[in-house]
């Protein structure tokens, strides 16, 4: 298989850039966030801008799988960016706004966005897919924090 370069950067940068731009939106979200009574399981704030890289670099690659692919199609990648979109306002409304139950009700959205994301490149690449299962996991432990911040605070 061979690699297109230009591609793979392109789609790296897309979630990467998604991702700073909206910490950088946020403001000092995780400062806000530390002063927060969290429910238990809660990781140290230091641990979520390290999650998110790997989770967005992991998102790259899986874009960049499904738009290199014989079996390409534009619905997948556009149900990928409607959900990037989601993915970048979450922290806005979460961190900068503090609208805690209503994140919450956003971050189900995104939880819908990324399974319907992963079904549509599951049928075009199945690796693609498979990369994608850690950002679900992580948006469904965010959003039992995000519901457990709102009901503790």
């Amino acid at each position: 298989m061979k690699i297109h370069l230009k591609k793979l950067i392109v789609c790296l940068a897309i979630p990467l850039l998604v991702g700073g731009l909206a910490a950088l939106i946020s403001g000092g979200g995780m400062d806000a966030f530390e002063s927060l009574n969290k429910p238990p399981l809660s990781p140290p704030g230091w641990l979520f801008p390290v999650v998110w890289t790997v989770l967005y670099i992991l998102m790259g690659v899986a874009s960049y799988l499904v738009l290199t692919s014989s079996k390409y199609n534009t619905t997948a990648l556009t149900v990928y960016g409607i959900q990037l979109f989601f993915n970048f306002m979450w922290p806005i409304l979460f961190f900068k706004f503090e609208l805690y139950l209503f994140s919450f009700i956003w971050l189900l959205l995104l939880l819908i966005l990324i399974a319907v994301t992963i079904y549509l490149f599951c049928k075009i690449s199945k690796p693609s897919a498979y990369l994608l299962i850690p950002y679900l996991l992580w948006v469904a432990f965010a959003g039992y924090l995000n519901l457990g911040i709102y009901l503790l605070n």
